[in-house]
């Protein structure tokens, strides 16, 4: 089994784990490493935190509400908030990449960096830009295809001019009328 494998059995997992033990309306939190065990060893995370990956990851808290939405660090405190429908209906390779992203974004806040400037629409924010840039390096290196990343990278919250412009920022190569991922919920 590939570490790619073992890294989507463990975010499975994890959704079974949240659907089991806690009521439907519960907000769960807890550390990072708890939940996506093995997170530490994967070297796209450790090239983010360096030497420090492991204490970063085990002090690092993840909340799970069901709210709807994807995942997102909290601006204030710089914790992972994830939807658990994302983690239970989304597309395991779409969770994977969204936590490499995040990740990202929690490096940059504790950087000190303003991870929701007003001043930028979302697919001009330097935050945005830097942490997509990182995660595709990572969706090349598992194999997806330009295609592929773009439906990653289409949300409901952009257009396809906006679509186009993130790509062309981040070095994909964009096709016009990509569609949205199917297991994007």
């Amino acid at each position: 089994m590939s570490s790619i494998d073992l890294l989507m059995l463990n975010i499975q997992k994890t959704c079974h784990k949240l659907i089991v033990n806690h009521s439907n309306t519960e907000t769960v939190k807890g550390h990072f490493l708890d939940y996506f065990k093995e997170f530490d060893k994967v070297e796209a995370v450790q090239r983010l935190f360096g030497d420090n990956t492991t204490n970063i990851l085990q002090e690092l808290e993840v909340e799970f509400n069901w709210l709807n939405g994807y995942m997102h660090v909290d601006g204030k405190d710089g914790h992972i908030v994830i939807c658990r429908t994302y983690l239970q209906k989304g597309n395991k390779t779409d969770i994977y990449l969204d936590l490499i992203h995040e990740l990202c974004h929690v490096k940059q806040f504790r950087e000190g960096k303003e991870l929701f400037d007003k001043k930028y629409k979302y697919v001009d924010r330097p935050t945005e830009i830097d942490a997509y840039h990182y995660t595709i390096q990572e969706a090349r290196r598992i194999g997806l295809t330009e295609d592929r990343i773009c439906q990653y990278l289409k949300t409901e919250w952009i257009n396809n001019a906006e679509l186009e412009r993130l790509a062309t920022a981040i070095g994909v190569t964009f096709k016009q009328h990509t569609p949205k991922h199917p297991d994007k919920p």
